[in-house]
């Protein structure tokens, strides 16, 4: 199973559905709350390169980008591709 990070904040709707699509597809993931941990968001800037909205989603260390990228890979049939 690939290791999926997302960087998310509270009451955040696309955080809502990027775990939601991939909750579907069976999978789990490590999330990184900012509004919890502030102190990592320099870490999502320096892997994102520079991005500064959420979420930003990393799929085996690899930026996917944010939802709308995610639903993007899903329709196309690239993102279960990389979901192994």
């Amino acid at each position: 199973m690939p290791k999926i990070e997302i960087y998310t904040k509270d009451f955040c709707p696309y955080c809502k559905m990027a775990k939601d699509l991939l909750a579907s597809l069976g999978q789990t993931w490590e999330e990184i709350d900012l509004t919890v941990h502030p102190d990592r968001t320099q870490e999502m800037l320096d892997r994102s390169g520079g991005r500064t909205t959420v979420p930003e989603i990393f799929i085996d260390g690899e930026l996917i980008g944010g939802y709308d990228d995610l639903a993007a890979l899903h329709t196309s049939g690239a993102l279960k591709e990389k979901l192994g």
